[in-house]
């Protein structure tokens, strides 16, 4: 992985999309921090959130779409670069650098069909050391995981 800055404060900046001050975000992260031990337990509660709670807005045949941290939340969906924003908002709100990834994926029912999928780079201070989360929510046929040691991303069974 390659970071574009290797000045952690550019992974922590507020942004119009990325309004982690927004009274939504604030009550839910202060919701989430209870009963956490240690900043990896807060990531994964965070990320676990973002992933069963927040649905793929193509999951649910939605066909509003968010994109600012907060409309994602407030909406309760989100495609997966959407959700990679409420991530991201939420951990910035903790002190936490967040970052965000692409892949270039193909269909696995046609491979000339190709998207960009959305995910996460968080860094965690007590390992220095980046991670990538996928928070995109998992159906049958995709599993992401929270792993600070293998990656476990977006997988798609064919």
């Amino acid at each position: 992985m390659y970071t574009e800055s290797d000045n952690l404060q550019d992974y922590l900046k507020k942004s119009e999309i990325i309004d982690f001050d927004n009274k939504l975000i604030v009550d839910k992260c202060l919701e989430l921090q209870k009963g956490t031990r240690d900043e990896i337990s807060l990531i994964k509660r965070v990320y676990e959130f973002v992933r069963d709670e927040i649905h793929h807005t193509g999951d649910i045949g939605e066909m509003t779409v968010t994109c600012k941290a907060s409309e994602v939340l407030e909406a309760g969906h989100g495609i997966c670069c959407a959700k990679a924003h409420l991530f991201a908002a939420m951990l910035r709100y903790f002190e936490v650098p967040a970052g965000f990834c692409y892949q270039k994926l193909s269909s696995s029912r046609d491979v000339n069909i190709k998207f960009l999928h959305g995910l996460n780079a968080v860094y965690l201070k007590d390992l220095d050391k980046w991670i990538r989360l996928d928070a995109r929510g998992n159906k049958p046929g995709r599993n992401a995981q929270f792993s600070i040691y293998e990656e476990k991303n977006f997988q798609e069974s064919k």
